[in-house]
C-alpha cells in the first residue's frame, strides 16, 4: 500500500499532463484513505500496536515465523509432466 502511494507521488511529479496529474491525485487520495482504513482495522483487531513496541514485537515475530513456514511448504509437485501443469512438451 505504502509503495503504491509513493509511486503515485512520483508519477505526479513526472507528468506534464494536467488531466493525468488530476487522475493520479484522485487515485493517490483513495489509496491514502484505504491505507487509513486498513491501519484502523489492524489496530481494532489487535494486529498492529503503533504506540506500544513491546506488544508489536511478538506479533511481528509470529508473522515472520509464519512466512518462513509457508516458504518451506512443498506447494508444487516435483513431477509436472501432466496436462494443465505447463510442463515442457516431450520431444
Amino acid at each position: 500500500m505504502k509503495t503504491g502511494i509513493r509511486n503515485y507521488s512520483f508519477a505526479i511529479t513526472e507528468t506534464t499532463n494536467p488531466e493525468l496529474r488530476n487522475a493520479l491525485y484522485k487515485q493517490m487520495d483513495a489509496a491514502i484513505d484505504l491505507h487509513g482504513e486498513i491501519k484502523d482495522l489492524m489496530i481494532k483487531r489487535g494486529w498492529l500496536h503503533p504506540f506500544d513496541f513491546n506488544e508489536q514485537i511478538p506479533i511481528d515475530l509470529k508473522a515472520a515465523q509464519t512466512a518462513v513456514q509457508i516458504a518451506q511448504l512443498n506447494l508444487f509437485p516435483n513431477d509436472t509432466d501432466r496436462r494443465g501443469m505447463f510442463a515442457t512438451p516431450n520431444k
